[in-house]
């Protein structure tokens, strides 16, 4: 039997295998993040909803599995609110977590808070140049997402074919490669270039213990390859999300294209597709069911190692041509 014993990420996750879920804001909550873990990955807690809704969800997460889960703190939502910087990094720094990542911001903010409490901590980048700045400010590993994956990025993001080989050639850190994946064979291609565990974020919103409406996870299983696109969100930045008439017609500019208000409750509580953006990385076009959450997991952990098989199976066959030649 294939084991993960000599991987860092799994030594510092303390789980059994190198996969995370991505801490998204509203979604990453106690019934998805419970199942991940239970089921032998790491699953992060988001903090960017505030207390009590966090403390809440915390204490449903330990009292659904006694294994190892990671806490995410979202920089850039709570800087500007003082009171909630302080009573997130208080509460999380407490004894609660041994792994967090940050993300959305300059880690130097509270990378020796965190060191000192003792707890492992990944930054999230999106370029090569955020990797050396998260590196230099002594972080202990690096999630590393390409512009592939759903969510807000930069629009001239690098997409992680070339974005992992970049910071690999530059940083020893342990490297969790986010973007483009949901199994086994992207996860073992994401090894190949640099890797040492994979995040998954869309793959994971389309699982039966997400906590989003079911139209919603179905828009994900049902599209195409091309599936999601990214539209302009603001001057600087975009947003990649499931491919529809709305999402379309904010592409093409129509001025008359705009999201409800209260895009949560219509997309992740009413199931309302045509009137808000769903969030979607380019992996939505390989997502093909709705499937629990041990069931995804325990399916890429068999997935990678028959890849990793396969591949291995190709020195055999040099070996023999070797010998054969010689």
């Amino acid at each position: 039997m294939h084991t993960f014993k000599n991987n860092r990420v799994v030594r510092d996750t303390g789980a059994l295998y190198p996969i995370l879920q991505s801490p998204m804001s509203w979604i990453a909550r106690s019934s998805l993040v419970s199942a991940v873990s239970a089921a032998g990955a790491t699953g992060m807690l988001e903090t960017s909803s505030g207390f009590p809704i966090v403390q809440r969800e915390y204490d449903a997460v330990r009292a659904r599995t006694d294994r190892p889960f990671g806490i995410n703190v979202a920089i850039k939502f709570i800087k500007d609110r003082p009171e909630v910087e302080k009573a997130v990094l208080d509460w999380a720094l407490d004894g609660r977590t041994k792994f967090m990542t940050t993300s959305a911001g300059d880690p130097r903010r509270h990378i020796e808070r965190i060191k000192g409490a003792g707890v492992t901590v990944y930054h999230q980048v999106a370029s090569l140049d955020g990797a050396l700045k998260a590196e230099d400010a002594g972080v202990h590993g690096l999630i590393v997402e390409g512009g592939e994956s759903g969510g807000v990025r930069a629009p001239d993001s690098v997409h992680n074919f070339a974005l992992l080989q970049a910071v690999r050639e530059r940083v020893a850190l342990p490297i969790v490669a986010a973007g483009g994946i949901v199994d086994g064979r992207g996860m073992a291609a994401a090894f190949a270039l640099g890797a040492e565990g994979v995040a998954m974020g869309t793959r994971f919103v389309a699982s039966a213990e997400s906590p989003v409406h079911d139209n919603y996870k179905q828009g994900i299983a049902g599209a195409a390859s091309n599936g999601s696109l990214a539209v302009p969100m603001g001057a600087r930045a975009v947003i990649r999300v499931l491919r529809g008439p709305l999402s379309e017609a904010i592409a093409r500019g129509e001025p008359d294209a705009v999201p409800a208000p209260d895009s949560i409750q219509a997309l992740y509580v009413d199931g309302r597709l045509d009137v808000a953006l769903g969030s979607a990385g380019e992996s939505a076009g390989l997502i093909r069911a709705v499937k629990p959450v041990a069931a995804i997991i325990d399916d890429t952990v068999a997935g990678f190692w028959r890849e990793i098989e396969r591949l291995a199976s190709l020195l055999e066959g040099y070996g023999a041509m070797a010998r054969v030649s010689g």
